[in-house]
């Protein structure tokens, strides 16, 4: 059980929590602030990262992901103190990864090139849209041209670029959003995330929908046959969607976020990160302070995390199929067995595949195009058995 977790890998996640502004659809943990003393910020990142190291010594690390709120907001010489502690504590594999989140409106040609000298090697951009009504609506600082100005400049810099895109819009129409995303596959990027618009609780949007105000979102129908086109779209310029909104050429897949598909192991560091670990004497799950003011302050007297929570079994395989039927290439039915204690129900199993939601591939249950479309319901009958 304590060596389950080298099936996915081993990885780091990086929160910073600041944005230049905060878009309406988004609930993550971002904040935007006039004022960040970033290298007080440096400071907190590293001994962080040196607290982790005394917990999990001489693991391989396949992957450092930069995420946020607005990461290409932070001085080069931050993310080249980051990275250089990572690298002074764990080893990495050969073709290791190191990606930095980056919003258009924060990219500069000389900020990039600063990123890449100090190890960034992967930019996942969050352009959104190519369409500047549709930016607007989004909140995003952006227009279209600036975007792909942005996009020039990071392919321009690094090997790996990932272009992400928001669709079932407002007014959006299937014909708009196809035209959209050949528009968006003719750059040659070799990975997309590509989502479709969510209300989330919480958020401008949120409360705008509970109002009764925000119009024009597409019926459950329409966002359906824009999800086909998308995987239809994809496969025919060869990119494989390997998750349920991300598609990349064989090879190109994201390696971090597949250590969490995977259910690896990974630290997290920063305001509202969560991290999933084992230790010797089980697997825990562990998540630092949200406010980035307490989380600096806890940082300082010793400790960033807010709990540190030992997983039961349970918990353990149930996160593992949410997260594994995610992929593609599914799951092992025999580890989940190893980690629940528990095999999975074959009378649901046998269920799923006579209503074309699952399918067996050399021993591991995948879910179907159809199927991806209820994914919550198909985990919450497996776990009802």
């Amino acid at each position: 059980m304590l060596e389950d977790w080298k099936t996915g890998g081993f990885g780091i996640y990086i929160h910073w929590p600041f944005c230049q502004s905060k878009c309406p659809y988004c609930d993550f943990n971002s904040h935007v602030s006039l004022e960040i003393d970033q290298s007080r910020w440096s400071r907190a990142y590293i001994a962080e990262i040196d607290r982790y190291a005394e917990l999990v010594p001489n693991r391989i690390l396949t992957s450092v992901y930069l995420g946020g709120g607005t990461p290409s907001l932070m001085n080069p010489d931050v993310v080249h103190a980051i990275i250089a502690r990572i690298r002074h504590h764990w080893p990495t594999i050969n073709d290791y990864e190191i990606t930095l989140e980056a919003n258009p409106g924060s990219v500069e040609a000389t900020r990039f090139q600063g990123y890449a000298e100090a190890g960034v090697n992967r930019i996942s951009m969050g352009l959104q849209a190519l369409n500047d009504r549709d930016l607007k609506r989004l909140g995003r600082v952006h227009s279209v041209t600036e975007g792909l100005e942005a996009f020039e400049i990071a392919r321009n810099t690094f090997d790996r670029v990932s272009f992400d895109l928001i669709y079932a819009r407002q007014d959006q129409t299937l014909a708009e959003w196809q035209s959209e995303l050949k528009t968006a596959l003719s750059y040659a990027t070799d990975h997309f995330s590509l989502y479709q618009l969510t209300i989330e609780n919480g958020t401008a949007f949120g409360e705008r929908y509970r109002l009764g105000k925000l119009r024009g979102l597409p019926e459950d129908d329409q966002a359906f046959s824009m999800y086909q086109a998308t995987n239809e779209l994809c496969f025919d310029a060869g990119l494989l969607g390997y998750e349920v909104s991300n598609y990349a050429a064989l090879g190109s897949e994201s390696r971090h976020n597949l250590i969490y598909w995977r259910y690896g192991d990974y630290i997290g560091i920063g305001p509202g990160a969560h991290g999933r670990l084992t230790l010797s004497n089980g697997r825990y799950a562990s998540e630092g302070w949200k406010n980035p003011g307490r989380w600096l302050t806890e940082v300082e007297s010793g400790n960033g995390d807010r709990v540190l929570n030992e997983l039961t079994m349970q918990h353990q395989s149930e996160e593992f199929l949410m997260m594994g039927l995610r992929l593609s290439e599914g799951i092992d039915p025999v580890r989940y067995e190893r980690l629940s204690g528990k095999p999975l129900s074959k009378k649901t199993q046998h269920h799923l595949t006579e209503i074309g939601m699952i399918y067996d591939r050399d021993g591991k249950i995948c879910v179907t195009s159809n199927g991806r479309m209820v994914l919550n319901a198909i985990i919450q009958e497996f776990l009802a058995d």
